[in-house]
């Protein structure tokens, strides 16, 4: 199947400064996208945009707090702002901050439900009109929403139950707006990582990232690059074909 390629598109990615969102910006800006690049480390977004802009791209940092709705509505106003469009939203942005239930410090599970829902809600929001009108214009007559999830939000395991939470949250909100703008050329997509290389498991308590340590000791953790392939993928089908959901494990994760 011929990959359509993005060019005149503007695409959005939240958590951009590291892991699958820093690789995600950058295939999509491959593909053609101008990437507007969201996250709170600005530093590293500059650096980001500079590389994509060397390699013969274009992107726009935009320093945001998503877990602030005036700062996620901010960010999406600015992308519209600066490219005068918006095509393409990666909700990538997450924290995963795992431990017993008993005992938790709710401090952390304040931060999970802020930034995997609420931020990813308050993005969602102030994307909606403007994808709306993209699904309806050139070059592509469809437009994309893609939230990246976790196996976490396909099955509930101990120690992680806040996570879970959050993430078979992100699952059913994601398939109820499917439901309700797919007539409009509206492509919501789920992408549900297993075990991926990058800062989210340094995040935790000491003692989490000892046990996480063990449980993984054997496997070969996926690369941020295989997810945003998977999230390229999704956004570069025909407008007839829309990928619902990816999930995608470590070979060795059980």
């Amino acid at each position: 199947m011929t990959t359509e390629r993005l060019n005149g598109t503007t695409a959005l990615v939240t958590g951009a400064s590291s892991g699958i969102g820093t690789a995600t910006a950058r295939a999509l800006a491959r593909q053609g996208a101008t990437v507007v690049l969201v996250a709170r480390r600005r530093e590293r977004l500059d650096a980001l945009s500079a590389e994509i802009a060397d390699a013969g791209g274009q992107a726009h940092a935009v320093q945001a707090d998503v877990t602030r709705r005036d700062e996620a509505f901010g960010a999406v106003a600015t992308a519209v702002e600066r490219t005068g469009r918006l095509d393409i939203v990666v909700n990538n942005a997450g924290v995963m901050l795992n431990g017993p239930i008993v005992g938790a410090p709710i401090e952390e599970w304040e931060r999970m439900v802020a930034l995997n829902v609420m931020g990813l809600l308050y993005v969602t929001h102030a994307a909606l009109d403007h994808l709306l009108r993209a699904a309806e214009d050139e070059p592509r007559q469809v437009a994309d929403l893609v939230n990246v999830s976790s196996i976490a939000g396909r099955v509930a395991n101990r120690g992680a139950g806040v996570y879970n939470l959050t993430k078979f949250g992100v699952g059913a909100f994601s398939e109820s707006l499917r439901q309700e703008v797919t007539g409009r050329h509206v492509r919501v997509s789920l992408v549900e990582p297993g075990a991926v290389d990058t800062e989210l498991f340094g995040h935790q308590r000491p003692e989490t990232i000892e046990r996480y340590e063990r449980m993984f000791a054997n496997v070969e953790k996926l690369h941020p690059e295989d997810i945003a392939e998977a999230i390229e993928y999704i956004v570069t089908r025909p407008r007839r074909v829309a990928v619902n959901e990816i999930m995608a494990r470590p070979t060795d994760q059980a």
